[in-house]
């Protein structure tokens, strides 16, 4: 069994930043993808950045040029730094993960909120 845990969720001013974190626990895995999700009240959940393992990015038009997606493979973890944030960034994120032990399965970590307002 393999756990997502995240941290780094918070409240800010907009103009401002933050960093989430995700990290992988378990026995004999590896993680191939991942990525950050988010999930605004009223709204469907959206994929936000991913990256492979190999360190391929993809970003949501909305975050281009503001939020910058990476990762640790010795440490099985990604981060997400944010800047420049919008109340419209205003949402849960969640992290999600690939892992691959015997079979391949997507992963997700409990959420973390982001509130940007004044």
């Amino acid at each position: 069994q393999v756990r997502l845990v995240e941290s780094g969720g918070g409240l800010v001013q907009p103009g401002g930043s933050l960093e989430l974190s995700c990290a992988a626990f378990g026995s004999k895995f590896s993680m191939n993808a991942m990525g950050w999700y988010r999930q605004a009240p009223g709204k469907e959940r959206e994929l936000v950045a991913d990256i492979t393992s190999s360190g391929v990015t993809t970003y949501a038009d909305s975050v281009k040029g503001r939020f910058t997606i990476s990762r640790d493979n010795a440490k099985n973890t990604v981060y997400m730094q944010m800047n420049s944030l919008k109340p419209e960034d205003t949402a849960v994120y969640y992290c999600n993960g690939w892992v691959v032990t015997s079979t391949l399965k997507d992963y997700w970590g409990q959420g973390t909120q982001v509130t940007v307002s004044s």
